[in-house]
């Protein structure tokens, strides 16, 4: 018969009281679901001649504790259900915790720590700020506005509908901006590919028939020497120039600069600023419907807008409104608000509708943003086949229009 191993632990009570003793079992893991069984929320766990072991790498595992939001969306959705259904909180994350591990261990882990800090007497929201990669700030702020009303059904449905919605949106940006992007790469590699691995080879036969060569069969033999004479250099700059940017992006006035140029560049700056509008009106109306205060959804509104621009015209917003002035004092002074926004919110504050003006807003510019993104995808296809034909036709007629007329002299003899 197998030797026991001898493990000590620390661990809660349902209370919250500190209990530490002594377990055997076969392995970290049978420890570990023995004391759960017995309704602890393990602190530390410790093999006898081995050093402590935090409860999140009980089963010797590194996943890292994060989700995706379609992830976290479908088990905002089951929870939402299991609570509505009647069924205990903790037993309800206990539950998902375990079918979510089937698929991402890492996102299993992490709930299941998440219920063992409830099961000690942490509150859910609190318990959640413990995982910033699986529960965004919004998320976190509307449980606890949901436990704090006694909603938290209710707060997780509308919790879902908005990740479903800004997954939403996602996929509808990937799909606008993967084809440009790719075409481009294949653009950039297939001319390089010409340049120095192809051309260099024709010119060392032009140069043996000494024959007098068009202009631009010399425009692309000289770009073509000066690329391969100077690749190494290309290369330097390439890479001197992303991490330049790198850099640049850890500073705050390097991202507002970018955020800047992504609002308004041409084509997709209007593309970006709607898609920006949209995810500050239903992430503002969200969190108002859902009774998070005024000044706090502003600023939560402003740390999760993904964009410097708009985060700091939010956050002097806030400001004006924390001395009492209208949401829209500020906002009507900021070029990335358009005054039909402005207006209905200034509409939704007198009236008392803000929350359903801003799911208006949002649906309007969730509808543009897909009329937009259907118009370029049909627009920039056909412009990025002109513009890789263009240049790689270029490139062969360089070559080949010498050789014929090569060919031309010859049968004139």
């Amino acid at each position: 018969m197998a030797t026991k191993l001898k493990f000590s632990y620390i661990a809660r009570d349902a209370s919250g009281r500190e209990l530490k003793g002594n377990i055997e079992a076969d392995s970290e893991a049978e420890a570990t679901g023995r004391l759960r069984q017995q309704q602890l929320s393990i602190v530390k766990l410790t093999k006898d001649g081995g050093g402590f072991k935090l409860s999140g790498d009980l089963f010797g595992n590194s996943a890292p504790r994060k989700a995706s939001t379609a992830d976290l969306c479908l088990f905002t959705r089951q929870l939402a259900t299991m609570i509505g259904a009647g069924i205990p909180l903790l037993e309800s994350f206990e539950i998902l915790a375990e079918q979510a591990g089937d698929q991402n261990k890492g996102f299993g882990l992490g709930l299941q720590e998440c219920a063992d800090l409830v099961r000690g007497g942490t509150e859910i929201s609190e318990a959640m700020t413990k995982f910033p990669k699986i529960f965004p700030e919004i998320y976190i702020n509307m449980v606890k506005a949901g436990e704090a009303s006694g909603q938290l059904d209710i707060i997780l449905n509308r919790l879902a509908d908005f990740l479903e919605a800004t997954e939403s949106l996602k996929r509808e940006i990937k799909s606008a901006m993967t084809y440009p992007i790719i075409s481009l790469i294949l653009i950039f590699g297939i001319t390089g590919y010409l340049l120095v691995g192809v051309v260099p080879k024709f010119k060392t036969m032009f140069d043996s028939l000494g024959a007098e060569l068009p202009a631009v069969t010399l425009l692309v033999l000289g770009v073509s020497n000066w690329l391969t004479a100077n690749i190494l250099t290309v290369f330097g700059i390439i890479i001197a120039l992303v991490i330049g940017y790198k850099l640049a992006m850890r500073t705050y006035q390097g991202q507002k600069i970018r955020d800047t140029i992504w609002l308004k560049m041409p084509v997709f700056g209007p593309l970006f600023q709607k898609v920006a509008l949209s995810r500050f009106a239903r992430t503002f109306g969200t969190l108002l419907s859902s009774g998070v205060p005024l000044l706090q959804a502003l600023e939560i509104v402003a740390s999760t807008s993904g964009n410097r621009v708009i985060e700091e015209t939010l956050l002097e917003t806030r400001e004006t409104v924390r001395r009492g002035e209208s949401i829209t004092t500020h906002l009507t002074t900021s070029w990335v608000f358009p005054p039909m926004v402005t207006k209905m919110i200034g509409i939704g504050e007198k009236s008392g509708a803000l929350e359903t003006l801003l799911a208006k807003i949002s649906d309007f510019y969730d509808e543009q943003v897909h009329a937009m993104v259907k118009g370029l995808t049909s627009l920039i296809e056909p412009i990025m086949l002109m513009v890789m034909g263009a240049v790689v036709g270029i490139i062969v007629l360089a070559i080949f229009y010498p050789i014929l007329q090569l060919q031309s002299a010859v049968r004139g003899k």
